[in-house]
């Protein structure tokens, strides 16, 4: 019998991924109109997008500390408001010095952020005895095509981008109250272990966070693609209207969406491992062909299947690193966490920088590519349990 609370909790958790999604994917839409505005070249707004996941990759390495002083519901909902407000910076931003300066502070609110709703994420799932991680990781899809879409229509009827920004920051800031309200009270319950000689890390143990954190970086690389590049290549390459120039980021997300809603299921029947190495391998035949056959169709095609291909990647290397014995709470989740942000750190400038030479398409295939790393990384996820039948 699954608690009330659990079930309160998990409405808290599912609210509190959504909004992480939608804040940041009100924005995407209205990239091409913002580097026109800030007149940055491929390169330079590579380098700029990059920026801001850095200070996420910073700020998260103090994700464990503070989940243990305050608990992950307050942590998450603390980071995620501060993440939501900084909408107005960016929506504001007139120098590519302050548009930076907006990223850097939203991404660092959700480097912590991300580790503490994925932390109360798992408490609610250890209450519930059976996977239901991806699920949440779904519902983060949803609000991102959320958002998206509502930044896709601000962009058709030309919404100035500060009115839109102060406006959905109010909506969300006053959801992200509600989500605290239903999450779980009191601080996480954990028990620290001591992991070798002084407390340090055993060789084996790190070698397979920093293996679960690379495929999560190569995941993240994919995922953010069409974020960073995806309406500037659909704005580049073909004549769109400018509702469908975001057509690539909601499509992966849709796509993204469907496959962590099955997700725990299939992991729950087939295993972690096989579930994420077949989604990769789809991920990757997907941007293969979106690279080789250009076209809106194939675009859109290709990022739909690599966001079903990597569904399962991220929750499953966060759940794998939060399951190894031994770890004092929140280790392994905030190293997995802070390491996958080094796909939105060098995802975009290397697509930039290879676009600067040979163009936006065939900087693309960085993505199928990265799909390969992943897939060469998954048995870092531990071996599967014998198949149900």
């Amino acid at each position: 019998m699954i608690p009330t609370e659990a079930r309160r909790a998990r409405w808290g958790v599912v609210l509190c991924f959504f909004l992480n999604g939608a804040a940041w994917s009100t924005l995407l839409p209205r990239y091409p109109e913002i580097r026109r505005m800030l007149e940055v070249g491929d390169l330079a707004w590579g380098v700029m997008i990059s920026a801001g996941p850095l200070g996420g990759l910073i700020f998260g390495l103090f994700s464990a500390r503070l989940l243990r002083r305050f608990g992950s519901a307050n942590v998450a909902v603390v980071m995620q408001t501060a993440g939501i407000l900084c909408l107005n910076l960016l929506g504001n931003a007139t120098h590519p010095f302050t548009f930076t300066l907006g990223l850097v502070l939203m991404f660092s609110f959700d480097g912590v952020c991300d580790t503490a709703m994925n932390s109360h994420g798992l408490r609610v799932q250890r209450l519930y005895s059976r996977s239901i991680i991806t699920g949440f990781h779904a519902w983060w899809s949803v609000g991102a095509v959320t958002g998206g879409l509502l930044g896709s229509l601000g962009a058709q009827l030309r919404t100035p981008i500060w009115l839109q920004c102060l406006v959905l920051s109010l909506v969300f800031a006053v959801l992200a109250m509600l989500a605290r309200h239903w999450m779980l009270d009191g601080k996480d319950p954990f028990h620290a272990h001591s992991v070798g000689v002084g407390g340090r890390i055993p060789a084996p143990v790190l070698l397979r966070l920093v293996a679960l954190g690379m495929m999560a970086a190569s995941t993240v690389l994919i995922e953010d693609s069409p974020a960073s590049w995806g309406a500037i290549y659909m704005d580049e390459m073909f004549t769109l209207a400018p509702f469908w120039v975001g057509g690539a980021f909601v499509a992966l997300q849709l796509a993204q969406v469907l496959g962590r809603f099955l997700g725990d299921r299939q992991i729950d029947r087939f295993g972690r491992r096989r579930t994420i190495a077949a989604g990769l391998v789809i991920a990757a035949v997907g941007m293969t062909l979106a690279v080789a056959v250009p076209s809106p169709a194939t675009t859109i095609l290709g990022y739909a299947l690599a966001g079903w291909g990597i569904a399962s990647s991220v929750p499953g290397a966060m759940n794998a690193a939060d399951d190894i014995p031994g770890l004092p709470h929140g280790t392994g989740l905030t190293i997995v966490t802070a390491m996958f942000r080094i796909g939105n750190l060098l995802g975009p400038p290397i697509i930039g920088a290879i676009s600067q030479f040979v163009g936006i398409r065939w900087a693309l295939v960085a993505v199928p590519l990265a799909a390969l790393v992943a897939l060469a990384l998954t048995p870092a996820l531990g071996k599967d349990p014998g198949r149900r039948r």
